[in-house]
């Protein structure tokens, strides 16, 4: 990206925090990434509006983070924009048993707001390490709750800066997937929720105990981007993976957890690459061997080989 260009952006949003060539491995859960060549944080949710319709005039591809879970960034890093939004678009709102939360709200923020509230349906969220934006596009769940339960509105940014929003319904909510999943140019600004009230001693002992169950059963010690597949029907990936042969099977420091085979951790400096191969050869042995395809749950983003 030329000079000139970074220096318009500079000039268009001048509040907000603009860097060349940041490295990825920064901002993902990971720990994975090469250099995306402009990053910006956005500090006033009125920036996107500028900013936006200005990438899609000039043609420069734009990718949006919260958090940068479930996403593996190639060690090419990112040719065209990072934006992260977290910081500006965490604000959480409570009116009776709807919650408002924009983009940038962690997930386990608005279930503790809900919580505080005596709102019962957001259980399952605590221990999600994404944020609100991500969480609805891929209708984001465990323990048997999932966004499509719960959510009634969706707020998002179309690419000529005017704003648009779906109904629950309308979001065409499906096992990790969404309406806007198949638009990635469309950034989420704010999702409403309804919730049911509950008893707080109850939502609370419910989310110890998930949060129980994770640090058993997942490999919460190390960097990675939380359940590597999909869960096929009628199947787990994990226990797929683990009778193929595959746990604790290792590409460089990529690894298959042997605490929980359905994940693909990081164990030192793993590199893009040594993930990718990984989940490929883990996907070809286990449909060698059971004829099941597994679909990564985990997003790459950049060139891959």
């Amino acid at each position: 990206m030329s000079k000139e260009y970074f220096d318009e952006i500079s000039k268009l949003i001048p509040a907000a925090e603009i860097v060349c060539d940041e490295p990825m491995s920064k901002h993902t859960t990971f720990r994975i990434g090469g250099v995306a060549d402009v990053f910006i944080k956005i500090s006033q949710p009125e920036q996107l509006q500028l900013l936006i319709p200005k990438l899609a005039e000039k043609k420069i591809p734009y990718y949006v983070i919260g958090k940068g879970s479930n996403l593996l960034v190639s060690d090419a890093g990112f040719r065209g924009v990072v934006i992260q939004l977290e910081d500006a678009f965490d604000e959480i709102q409570v009116n009776n048993n709807v919650i408002t939360a924009r983009a940038g709200a962690s997930m386990a923020k608005v279930a503790k707001v809900a919580l505080q509230n005596k709102l019962t349906g957001l259980e399952f969220a605590a221990g999600i390490p994404g944020t609100v934006g991500g969480g609805v596009i891929m209708n984001a769940g465990a323990y048997g709750g999932e966004m499509k339960d719960i959510v009634t509105k969706v707020r998002y940014l179309n690419t000529d800066g005017t704003v648009a929003e779906h109904t629950g319904e309308e979001m065409q909510f499906a096992y990790r997937n969404s309406i806007l999943k198949s638009k990635p140019e469309c950034i989420v600004l704010e999702v409403e929720m309804e919730l049911q009230p509950g008893d707080e001693a109850e939502i609370l002992a419910t989310m110890q105990d998930l949060a129980k169950r994770r640090k058993d059963k997942q490999p919460l010690e190390y960097p990675s981007a939380g359940s590597t597949f999909k869960r096929p029907e009628g199947y787990f990936a994990g226990k797929l993976i683990g009778d193929a042969g595959f746990g604790g099977y290792c590409v460089g420091d990529a690894s298959v957890s042997e605490k929980h085979n359905g994940f693909v951790i990081n164990t030192g400096n793993a590199k893009a690459a040594d993930v990718k191969k990984l989940i490929d050869e883990v996907r070809q042995g286990v449909e060698k061997q059971f004829g099941v395809i597994l679909e990564p749950e985990v997003i790459f983003l950049g060139e891959f080989e």
